[in-house]
């Protein structure tokens, strides 16, 4: 893939290597291109990154070859919600780990999106911009190259819908809490003074007798940071036996990453990818009937 760039008056005469700095094209990404790749050009001619571009040139280079991946690929099942040469967005199902890891080595979202490259005769790494719990389920932002994944790294929002048990009033809150890991569990977090700094925004869209459908957008990035958060206000996730929730209704903490925003890397156009609640979560709101007075659009 070749990226160019035209030189804007207000960038003559600077180096090259400041130029597409200023473009958002990474430090590691320009080293990669100068030592893995084929170089910079400025219509077509070789440029050094330290020389100077000039007004209306073409600055062009192709992205180096992507490494080799140590991901097995494997025929498993997606949900492609949105894909283009720089993003794909994936639709997670609960159950299915994000990646490989000691516990899960095999068989995850990665594995399937390798056996889907392949399949296509195309080459590649997984490069998940967000990662959601094995038992979450919902949209995961990926970049298809490494130009593509600080930029979508800095731009990506995730709203979460979450049910949470116990009623509370609809309209806007807050939990703004200190994060740690929790000293009797490996991977369990609690909210402690010595932990850091977590803010999650919410809104409750309903509230039923028994339990609440909220939409949460974390503005920090602490793991279970919105089943931490719930369960420190008193309305842990149905579903949620870690963080005090019971699976009366549900067999899995309730929580699904919804809405996810973010900035094309080229165009810099925002973009907006949904996806609909799961079956389960869908069966335990209707039971209480808290999909009425919200659209889902909006959020």
């Amino acid at each position: 893939m070749e990226l160019h760039y035209q030189v804007p008056p207000e960038a003559e005469g600077q180096r090259l290597g400041l130029f597409l700095r200023t473009q958002g094209v990474t430090a590691g990404l320009i080293k990669s291109v100068k030592h893995q790749g084929e170089g910079f050009f400025a219509d077509g001619a070789p440029l050094h990154t330290d020389q100077p571009v000039h007004t209306g040139q073409c600055i062009s280079f192709a992205l180096p070859p992507e490494r080799d991946t140590s991901v097995i690929p494997q025929p498993i099942p997606l949900t492609i919600v949105y894909e283009d040469e720089f993003a794909a967005v994936l639709d997670k199902p609960a159950g299915l780990a994000v990646h490989p890891t000691l516990n899960y080595p095999d068989h995850t979202l990665a594995n399937g999106w390798i056996h889907y490259l392949q399949s296509r005769g195309r080459t590649g790494v997984f490069r998940p911009v967000n990662r959601i719990d094995k038992n979450t389920s919902g949209l995961v932002l990926c970049a298809q190259n490494a130009f593509a994944a600080p930029l979508l790294a800095v731009s990506a929002q995730k709203c979460y819908l979450a049910i949470v048990q116990g009623s509370l009033p609809l309209g806007p809150g807050r939990v703004e809490a200190p994060i740690g890991r929790r000293g009797d569990s490996i991977i369990g977090r609690c909210v402690m003074p010595t932990g850091k700094y977590s803010l999650t925004e919410y809104t409750v869209l309903a509230a039923g007798s028994r339990h609440s459908l909220l939409a949460c957008t974390p503005r920090t990035g602490r793991t279970h940071q919105i089943r931490v958060h719930m369960a420190y206000i008193g309305h842990p996730l149905a579903g949620d036996t870690l963080y005090g929730g019971t699976t009366e209704d549900l067999s899995r903490h309730a929580l699904h990453c919804g809405v996810v925003r973010f900035v094309h890397p080229v165009t810099h156009h925002p973009l907006r990818v949904s996806c609909p609640l799961p079956a389960d979560m869908l069966a335990l709101a209707q039971s209480e009937h808290l999909l009425e007075g919200w659209q889902y659009d909006r959020l």
